[in-house]
């Protein structure tokens, strides 16, 4: 399955465009990406989050975070100053870059490189405007009694 049909969704929906390329990507590159490095995605809380990579013999120069039009990607490049003769290499110092979709609001806010670890701590920030808030119920009186109001000021300055 190549690509998921969402016209049902076009029907009903405005603004989705992004979850449609979304979801169209993630179906083709997970079939591709190769394991490595391994990583974890971890929920800290409701709006906390850590992604931690697996880069073993990687130091900070030579591993590079950027965010661009909503993508997180990390990339690592081992320098191979010394030519090495081994007799057996089972440590992988291949070069590698990691994709990571991040939705709307959320926000790289640090990372740090520990016994091998990369980890990237995100955080959700829902704007004031974006939060869910509670809107009042006037009583239907009220409105007749402010119509009447306004009614009885429009007569009153015909009137004058």
């Amino acid at each position: 399955m190549n690509s998921i049909d969402l016209t049902p969704l076009y029907r009903s929906s405005i603004g989705f465009d992004r979850l449609a390329s979304l979801l169209n990507s993630a179906a083709t590159t997970d079939a591709v990406s190769s394991g490595y490095p391994p990583y974890n995605i971890e929920m800290l809380d409701d709006n906390r989050y850590a992604i931690e990579l697996a880069v073993a013999g990687f130091s900070e120069s030579e591993l590079d975070i950027n965010v661009e039009k909503g993508v997180l990607t990390v990339r690592g490049k081992k320098n191979t100053d010394k030519e090495h003769r081994y007799l057996h290499q089972g440590i992988a110092h291949r070069a590698f870059e990691r994709n990571f979709n991040l939705a709307d609001y959320v926000e790289v806010v640090d990372a740090t490189l520990s016994d091998g670890l990369l980890t990237i701590s995100l955080v959700k920030e829902v704007p004031e405007a974006m939060k869910p808030r509670a809107i009042p119920i006037n009583s239907g009186e009220k409105a007749i009694e402010n119509k009447q109001e306004e009614q009885t000021e429009a007569n009153d300055s015909k009137a004058a």
